[in-house]
Formats: structure tokens, C-alpha cells, sequence
């Protein structure tokens, strides 16, 4: 679905990618792991056009979209959930929707939608008219990717999901994350800094060190692999 092959990114004179390929097959949970600064963030942004790539190619169901504009890529099937979230905090909960659905024009399929949402999130449902600012961490969480999936996303993209929630918070967005895949059919990337749960949900892994791809291998197989378990899982 996704290819990433030889892609260098920078931030100025910053090396922050550096050479850098991968590949997400549809229907996958695909982590990528790493330390702070490692350009996991990056990655994301680059695949989105937020960072312009250079060299290399970054195609989607086989079109080039490294040198697309980033809402040419959204009208593709590609949306991302930013680390912070980055709701609106004034607008409330349904406007916030609303405006996850802002290149569609099909109102039917919009309610639908909608009411999966309320569905996945009851939470959401009973402040649907509440200002998204003074939602709870969690409650913002839910609804930053609940915004992201009213443009019926078919690749996820997940910056942090579980940045500054409580753990019994992380869980339940974990459970959801792993829902929306299996019910929806939607193929997710996930950056993440708890690589216990990630892994414990994908199907595979990449690690990423100082903007390299360092290991890749099954969810399974990352989880038990003694490098990884020293350095991302505190055993």
C-alpha cells in the first residue's frame, strides 16, 4: 500500500532522515519505535508533505506522492492524527467532526460516520456539543482521531496516541486503535514511545535510530528480541 524507499528529509542543515525505506502492506498495524528525536515524528510528516522528502519516492497504491501537495495526499486515503493532538479547541466536538469530513459531500455516508464515531467513543456522544478545548486529554484524543477518520481514511497515521494520558486512558485508545483496524479495515502506522503496547498490536515493527532504520521484524518477534527489550522496554 505504502512504499518509502531511499527518502532523506532535513530541517535546515539537519540530517534528519537519513536514506530511509519501508513498506506497509494494506490491512497491517505497522509500529515504528524509537527514542526521542529519532525522527519517528518526522517520518510521518514527510509521508504526509508537511517535511518535503528529497531523493528517493514515497508511493500510495501506487502513486508517487512525495512531491504532492499534503491535501492532494488527504484526498488520496492518507490522514494523520498529530502528536498533541491539535483538535479545535473552540469549536465543539461535532464542529471538530465536521471538519474532518470537509472534502466529502456525502451526507448520508457523513452520518454514518458520524454515529460510528459516537459508537467507538460514547464519551464523545454525550459532549458532542461540548467546546473540544475543555475535554480531558483522553476525550481530546478520541476526538483527534475520531476527525481523522471522518475522511474515511484507508492509511492511519498515529503520532503519539498515548502522549500524557493516564495508563487506563492509553489502554482503552489502544483497544480502539486496534478496533478501527479490524472493523474498518484500516491499515495503520503508529508512532509510539510505549513500544510495549504498540508491538503488542502490530503486526510488524521498525525501529529507528538518529534517522535510520536500524530493525524491522514482527510485532512478535521485536517484542522479544533482547536489544529491544534493553533499550524501548525497560527490561
Amino acid at each position: 500500500m505504502l512504499k518509502i524507499r531511499n527518502i532523506d528529509a532535513f530541517y535546515g542543515n539537519i540530517h534528519a532522515l537519513k536514506n530511509i525505506s519501508m513498506d506497509i502492506e494494506k490491512g497491517e498495524i505497522i509500529s515504528l519505535i524509537g527514542a526521542n528525536g529519532a525522527g519517528k515524528s518526522t517520518t510521518l510528516m514527510t509521508i504526509c508533505g508537511v517535511v518535503p522528502a528529497r531523493g528517493g519516492e514515497i508511493t500510495f497504491e501506487g502513486t508517487a506522492i512525495n512531491n504532492m501537495a499534503t491535501d492532494k495526499i488527504v484526498a488520496l486515503g492518507i490522514n494523520q492524527v498529530p502528536e498533541g493532538r491539535h483538535i479545535f479547541p473552540y469549536l465543539t466536538v461535532m464542529e471538530n467532526l465536521d471538519m474532518g469530513a470537509f472534502l466529502r459531500s456525502d451526507a448520508r455516508g457523513i452520518k454514518q460516520d458520524m454515529d460510528y464515531i459516537f459508537t467507538l467513543f460514547p464519551r464523545l456522544a454525550e459532549r458532542r456539543n461540548q467546546a473540544g478545548g475543555t475535554l480531558s486529554g483522553g476525550e481530546q484524543q478520541m476526538l483527534a482521531i475520531s476527525r481523522a477518520i471522518m475522511t474515511r481514511p484507508r492509511l492511519l497515521l498515529l503520532d503519539e496516541p498515548s502522549l500524557g494520558l493516564a495508563p487506563i486512558v492509553t489502554r482503552q485508545i489502544f483497544e480502539i486503535i486496534k478496533k478501527i483496524n479490524q472493523e474498518n479495515k484500516t491499515t495503520i502506522f503508529l508512532v509510539e514511545q510505549n513500544a510495549n503496547l504498540a508491538l503488542h498490536i502490530s503486526d510488524r515493527g521498525y525501529v529507528m535510530e538518529t534517522g535510520s532504520i536500524t530493525m524491522t521484524d514482527t510485532g512478535r518477534n521485536l517484542l522479544a528480541n533482547e536489544d529491544v527489550k534493553k533499550a524501548y522496554l525497560g527490561i
